[in-house]
């Protein structure tokens, strides 16, 4: 082999090895949801399913329901992400493209909140909900999401570079702003929104702490909060029915993530290739 190229197979390995630690936990979780207890435990761990995938499911749904709780997650997960997108669209047009008094201050003011720790607005929150009378549905678990200053911030960055003269054109046709936003900003910005709405999403389908204190009623859960009520103590912990509720989790950000991953990409390489 020529030099040249055996100088890239250090390279080729240490990347090669990343992707092994970091695909092997997912391998091992993916195994251990068809296997028995007594078979996830062993050492070393094998390499080949089981054959107790659906005992594992069946026990998941009969302790969780597990149609509800996934119903109940993509519901909050979907509507929050929806939302948040819309209200970044929204603030991050507003603060990029319209000059009023108090723009900056706002912005100022907006970006301080990403350094305000989320337990600290659980109790505030928590009271606001129930003088609203909204603990326990799913208001409770939606609204508080819609607002994501960073976002805003995101959106606010990628908008700043749209060119004024674009929109004015628009506007100089009769467009009014809600036609310049959808027809012109939107299948510009859509590579953006898109890697937006994985991250959403991400976060608002792994959402614990929140969901947890603002529900009370099992009918409700969503499902971090449902799994997380499989754990006892060593005995009375069902480890297959947690590990095949966890590997199903992944499973609608794997789907979103397959059907965006060419805007995604698009979105985060708009800042490294832009000038």
């Amino acid at each position: 082999m020529r030099p040249s190229k055996l100088r890239g197979w250090p390279l080729t390995f240490l990347l090669a090895a990343a992707t092994g630690l970091s695909v092997a936990p997912f391998t091992w979780l993916l195994l251990s949801t068809t296997r028995t207890e007594n078979e996830i435990f062993d050492w070393p761990p094998g390499l080949t399913p089981g054959g107790s995938l659906g005992d594992n499911l069946s026990r998941l749904d009969h302790r969780i329901g597990l149609l509800r709780v996934l119903g109940n997650s993509l519901l909050v997960a979907g509507s929050q992400t929806l939302g948040a997108l819309i209200v970044a669209l929204l603030a991050g047009y507003a603060f990029a493209k319209f000059r009023f008094r108090g723009r900056s201050l706002l912005f100022a003011l907006l970006l301080s909140t990403l350094v305000v720790p989320e337990q600290v607005m659980l109790v505030p929150l928590f009271k606001m909900m129930m003088s609203f009378g909204l603990l326990d549905t799913y208001q409770a678990l939606i609204l508080p999401g819609l607002c994501v200053p960073f976002a805003i911030f995101l959106m606010r960055q990628a908008l700043s570079g749209l060119p004024d003269e674009l929109l004015d054109a628009a506007r100089v046709d009769g467009a009014g702003e809600f036609r310049v936003l959808w027809s012109v900003v939107v299948p510009v910005m859509r590579p953006v929104l898109a890697a937006l709405a994985i991250f959403l999403f991400l976060g608002a389908w792994n959402q614990f702490v929140w969901p947890l204190v603002a529900l009370r009623s099992p009918r409700m859960h969503t499902l971090p909060v449902a799994l997380a009520t499989l754990q006892g103590n060593q005995n009375a912990t069902d480890f297959g029915a947690i590990l095949a509720g966890t590997a199903l989790s992944t499973l609608p950000m794997m789907v979103l993530f397959l059907v965006l991953q060419r805007q995604f990409i698009s979105g985060l390489l708009a800042g490294a290739t832009k000038g």
